[in-house]
């Protein structure tokens, strides 16, 4: 099946059906509850009753969409727009004006900006930065000391995003703020998405005073970020000099305003992505040993016992399909949301202007019709022998058409390299104590996994 045979314009001559509602709901709040209760199992169960399915979030109806080729074709299609309760909840994070967040022209245009730090041939300037704190995050670790992954995968992804795209002094510090800013705020955005009740979110209660002290000192950060390199009048080759130096359509410079939530949206979302998806591979590296010892073996074979750097990276086929089936059965980005800008047609269905629709990568990247033992942890279903035979848009960790996410090839390059680095020196063991059990947030990660490094 091809998004060109499912996604089709609405005729007169089409009698286009009504999805069915998900069983489920309750009163006031409808799905919300499902969603706050057991989110993962409540939207893999919504394909056992359709392609499409309504929600009810309090007084609204969501339309949620539960195959690959739907989803393919929602990604790809004109008519639907990045908006919805997901958007909606994460505009107080991300702003208005950034490019995870805008649409239209001003996207395109910011895509534009922003892409020469992503290029290909732009990461190896990354590559010592990269390889440094690989490094350094493993020599940190003692042989049968416990290590805290939460802290340490947090540590990591800001660091390497601060380094990399905005080269600013005081790095120690602002990582440890923005990974405990990170940690408040995006649960709190979880739960304003799915259960929409606005004035009690604003009532002085502890939960409310934490969240709102850590979305101000996140953007706090950001603009000392800023404000230092422009009064340092240095231009560094990174994202933060293409940014201060961009021009709108105009030709005038880019506001004060964008240039904030352009770095807010990449420094914070993508530092929680990467941190999440490493929190998983040590997990699935500890539950899995005989693929730590593969990939230890793999990393050895290339570099013949020096250590691994980023020039190595393209050469360790394991360890590249290790990350790509951790993000398959444990995706950071596990909902989305997408807004319809007209009435239209979706498998079928009819679905009308300004319908909020939702999909879950989580749910689809482990369905049983697509993957074989789709619950099993299998890196080499990822080997090109295999993996012709998953179905188009299945697996799609960082989305697919002009949502695609820049910074794809250089999240790839953190995690293979982090996962060479940890598995070369370490094998790792349960801790007592440790809460492996997932946190669903806007993001999905362990709650507080605990492990014991083991040297080699």
């Amino acid at each position: 099946m091809t998004v060109e045979s499912v996604k089709s314009e609405p005729s007169a001559a089409t009698e286009l059906r009504e999805p069915p509602v998900a069983a489920g709901g309750v009163p006031v709040l409808g799905h919300g509850w499902e969603l706050v209760r057991d989110p993962l199992a409540f939207m893999t169960r919504l394909r056992d009753h359709g392609d499409i399915v309504r929600l009810r979030l309090g007084p609204k109806t969501v339309y949620a969409v539960t195959t690959p080729a739907l989803t393919g074709a929602l990604a790809l299609s004109p008519d639907y727009i990045i908006s919805g309760p997901l958007w909606e909840s994460l505009e107080g994070l991300l702003g208005k004006e950034g490019v995870a967040t805008a649409n239209g022209p001003l996207h395109r245009r910011q895509r534009r900006t922003i892409q020469p730090a992503f290029r290909l041939d732009a990461l190896p300037a990354y590559g010592p930065v990269m390889e440094e704190e690989a490094h350094a995050l493993t020599g940190r670790w003692a042989s049968g000391q416990t290590v805290d992954c939460t802290s340490e995968s947090f540590r990591i992804a800001v660091r390497v995003a601060a380094r990399c795209l905005l080269r600013g002094r005081s790095i120690d510090e602002r990582a440890e703020r923005l990974g405990a800013a990170l940690t408040t705020v995006f649960g709190g955005m979880y739960r304003r998405m799915v259960v929409p009740l606005g004035p009690l979110y604003k009532l002085p209660l502890p939960a409310n005073r934490a969240f709102n002290r850590a979305l101000a000192d996140m953007h706090l950060l950001v603009d000392e970020i800023v404000a230092e390199r422009r009064a340092s009048d240095q231009k560094p080759n990174d994202l933060l000099t293409l940014l201060l130096e961009a021009k709108d359509d105009n030709g005038d410079p880019i506001g004060e305003q964008e240039i904030h939530d352009q770095v807010v949206a990449i420094l914070t979302a993508g530092s929680e992505t990467i941190a999440s998806t490493i929190m998983w591979l040590l997990k699935l590296l500890a539950e899995h040993p005989e693929h730590g010892d593969k990939v230890r073996d793999e990393v050895e074979a290339v570099t013949g016992g020096r250590p691994v750097t980023f020039e190595d990276v393209r050469r360790l086929t394991h360890t590249n399909n290790v990350v790509v089936e951790a993000m398959r059965l444990r995706p950071a980005v596990w909902i989305l949301t997408r807004r319809a800008v007209t009435e239209t047609e979706l498998g079928g269905y009819r679905i009308p202007a300004g319908a909020d629709i939702v999909y879950s990568p989580y749910a689809i990247q482990r369905d049983p019709e697509s993957f074989e033992r789709h619950l099993e942890f299998d890196p080499d279903r990822w080997l090109p022998e295999r993996s012709k035979d998953v179905p188009k848009y299945a697996m799609r960790p960082f989305s697919t058409g002009n949502r695609k996410c820049p910074g794809d090839h250089f999240s790839m390059a953190v995690l293979a390299l982090t996962t060479a680095t940890m598995a070369t020196r370490f094998r790792f063991e349960p801790v007592a104590g440790s809460d492996d059990t997932t946190r669903v947030g806007i993001t999905l990660r362990p709650n507080r996994l605990l492990l014991r490094p083991v040297a080699r």
